[in-house]
């Protein structure tokens, strides 16, 4: 895959936005984005028109941070930013339906884009606490990996009405899997031999459990996406997660209680914690088999759930 070319067009509003957007653009560079900033490539006496016009083809991605002072310069039409919005709706009017600019928020408490930029879907970077996660969607935007890939499409299950005469629904795997990134799964972990998977394409964990004391279960590596797992029974909640690295992910079988919290990794390298909140035994004083237990998965490839 090639590495994708994304042009930042920015107000400079004072030092510490500057910094802002400096930091922004070294992380992208960082993560396989040719992040294009004038901060980077323009010196005294540079040629700012060319430069502008260069950096702002439709053969690249453009990243325009909103803030209130870049908005209303746009719509004023005022200096760099005046000259840079010319140029971009210029191109927007030979493709209206482009997702060549994306439109990100910060210092902008009002949410308001420039006006040429109406309708389009921007990141909300006005609250630090939620960078990782904005941080995220616009990385995967910009690498073309989607958070939720589209699934192949599958066969009518009427196809085969022709031959047997009548529709035979039978359960498949779609029953014991929950293709979000975070949730509460509840299954009877006697069917589909114990296996729940969450997740979907590199994010996929095929979780496999089986009955164990009252109010314990376990927990196995035996599914083909699943690398390793470990025990944490010292933290409360996910959240309280910080670093992964530190459990130990020797055993092939875990044993977690009511409570506890499994972290697994997949074969792609991510990881899951799965946290138990309930479990029912038929053989003891309960109806059916069920495992209940919250999940999360981490989608940037780190080890911190506290982010």
């Amino acid at each position: 895959m090639d590495n994708p070319t994304a042009f930042i067009s920015y107000s400079h509003d004072d030092e510490e936005h500057k910094g802002w957007v400096l930091k922004l653009t070294n992380r992208l560079i960082s993560n396989g984005v040719n992040a294009v900033l004038d901060q980077h490539n323009l010196s005294l006496g540079g040629d700012l028109p060319s430069y502008m016009e260069n950096g702002l083809s439709n053969e690249n991605r453009i990243i325009c941070v909103c803030s209130e002072r870049y908005t209303e310069k746009a719509n004023k039409g005022q200096g760099g930013v005046g000259y840079e919005k010319m140029i971009m709706t210029g191109e927007l009017l030979q493709n209206i339906n482009t997702k060549w600019i994306i439109p990100i928020i910060r210092k902008n408490p009002g949410s308001k884009v420039p006006k040429f930029l109406t309708g389009k879907i921007y990141g909300n970077f006005n609250n630090d606490d939620s960078f990782e996660h904005e941080y995220e969607k616009l990385l995967r935007e910009l690498l073309n990996i989607p958070l939720h890939p589209k699934p192949k499409l599958g066969q009518s299950p009427f196809i085969t009405i022709k031959e047997t005469g009548r529709i035979i629904f039978k359960p498949k795997s779609e029953k014991y899997h929950s293709p979000a990134y975070s949730g509460i799964v509840k299954f009877d972990y006697s069917n589909n031999n114990g296996s729940y998977s969450i997740g979907e394409g590199d994010l996929l964990f095929e979780t496999k459990w089986s009955g164990a004391g009252a109010d314990s279960i376990h927990a196995y590596t035996d599914s083909s996406s699943i690398d390793c797992l470990a025990l944490v029974t010292k933290h409360e909640k996910i959240e309280d997660i910080i670093n992964v690295d530190e459990f130990d992910y020797s055993s092939r079988v875990r044993t977690p209680a009511i409570g506890d919290i499994v972290i697994w990794q997949n074969r792609n390298g991510y990881f899951a914690a799965t946290q138990i909140i309930d479990v029912k035994h038929m053989r003891r004083n309960a109806d059916f088999d069920e495992l209940t237990f919250k999940y999360v998965i981490l989608t940037n490839a780190t080890s911190d759930f506290s982010k």
